[in-house]
C-alpha cells in the first residue's frame, strides 16, 4: 500500500483516574470516535490508563506484552489505524516502573516501544510537588519507527524541554512527533505552547501532543490545551477546556516544501 502523502491525526485530551477499566473504555470510546472521522493516527495523553496514588502502583504495573497493550493493539487492528498508547507502567525486574509509550500498527503490531527519559523531579511550593524517580526508572534509548505514515519520534511529557532529545528524533528522520503530557497547571500555563512550538519549529516536524486536563488525583490540575502543530510552528488544533478529540491533517508535502525552503537541518554546524 502507497504511503499516503497526507492523511488526518488524532490528539485524545481526558481526565485519568484511578480506575483502569473506566480510563481504558473512556480511551476506546475517543479512540474509535477518531477512527469515525477518518483519522489515521490517533494519540493518547500520558499515564491514560491509570492514575491513582503511588502506594497503589506495584499492583498497576503490567509487562508488555500484557493485558493493556494487547487490548490496544486490538483496538488499532480493528480500526486499521495508527494508535500511540500515550504511556503506561511497565513492569521491571526492580522496584521501579518505566513509563512507557507504545506505537501501533493498523494490523496490531507493535512497532515502537519508548520508555520515558526524562524523570519529573519538581517542588513548586504551594503549587505541585513531584519526584517521579521515587517510582519510576529512566529510560535510555531515542526512539523513532518508520511507518506507512511517515517516520514517527517518540516522547514523554518532560522530554519536552530537552531539545537534545527532538534533535536526535530529526536525525532519524522524524517526520511527526508524539509527545504525550499530563503537564501541569503551573508549567503549563507559562511554557506548554512556547516549548511545543519550539521544537516542531527547530525539527521542522509536525507534533501532536495529547494532554490531560483538570484536577487530578493528586490534587493538583493539569493544563489541557492539547495540541497539534505543524512543521513553521502553526496550532493547527488546539483543545478546549474539556475532556476532548482534536485533529488536524499532517501534510507531508508541505513538510518536505518548509524543509526545502529552509533547509536548516542541512546548515547545521556542530
Amino acid at each position: 500500500m502507497p504511503s499516503p502523502r497526507s492523511y488526518l491525526a488524532a490528539a485524545v485530551q481526558m481526565t485519568a483516574s484511578s480506575s483502569k477499566e473506566e480510563n481504558l473504555a473512556k480511551a476506546e470510546t475517543f479512540v474509535r470516535l477518531a477512527a469515525e472521522r477518518g483519522a489515521a493516527l490517533v494519540v493518547l495523553p500520558e499515564v491514560f490508563a491509570w492514575r491513582g496514588p503511588r502506594k497503589e502502583e506495584p499492583a498497576q504495573l503490567e509487562s508488555i506484552p500484557g493485558p493493556t497493550s494487547e487490548r490496544l493493539a486490538e483496538l488499532a487492528r480493528s480500526l486499521g489505524i495508527h494508535l500511540l498508547a500515550g504511556s503506561f507502567l511497565e513492569k521491571t525486574t526492580e522496584q521501579r516502573a518505566y513509563n512507557t509509550s507504545l506505537l501501533f500498527s493498523p494490523t496490531g503490531d507493535l512497532l515502537a516501544q519508548y520508555r520515558k527519559i526524562h524523570l519529573f523531579d519538581i517542588d513548586l511550593p504551594g503549587q505541585v510537588s513531584i519526584k517521579e524517580s521515587d517510582t519510576k526508572k529512566p529510560g535510555r534509548e531515542v526512539v523513532s519507527a518508520r511507518t506507512e505514515l511517515g517516520t514517527v519520534g517518540l516522547s514523554i511529557c518532560y522530554d519536552l524541554r530537552f531539545p537534545e532529545l527532538y534533535r536526535g528524533l530529526a536525525d532519524r528522520g522524524a517526520e511527526l512527533i508524539c509527545v504525550p503530557a499530563a503537564f501541569t497547571f503551573p508549567t503549563g500555563a507559562a511554557h506548554w505552547e512556547a516549548l511545543l512550538r519550539a521544537r516542531a519549529i527547530e525539527n521542522q516536524s509536525y507534533l501532536i501532543a495529547p494532554n490531560q486536563i483538570g484536577k487530578n488525583v493528586y490534587g493538583f490540575a493539569d493544563y489541557g490545551n492539547s495540541m497539534i502543530i505543524d512543521p513553521w510552528g502553526k496550532i493547527l488544533a488546539r483543545a478546549p477546556d474539556k475532556e476532548c478529540l482534536i485533529t488536524a491533517e499532517v501534510d507531508r508535502d508541505y513538510l518536505e516544501k518548509v524543509r526545502r525552503e529552509l533547509p536548516c537541518l542541512a546548515h547545521r554546524r556542530l
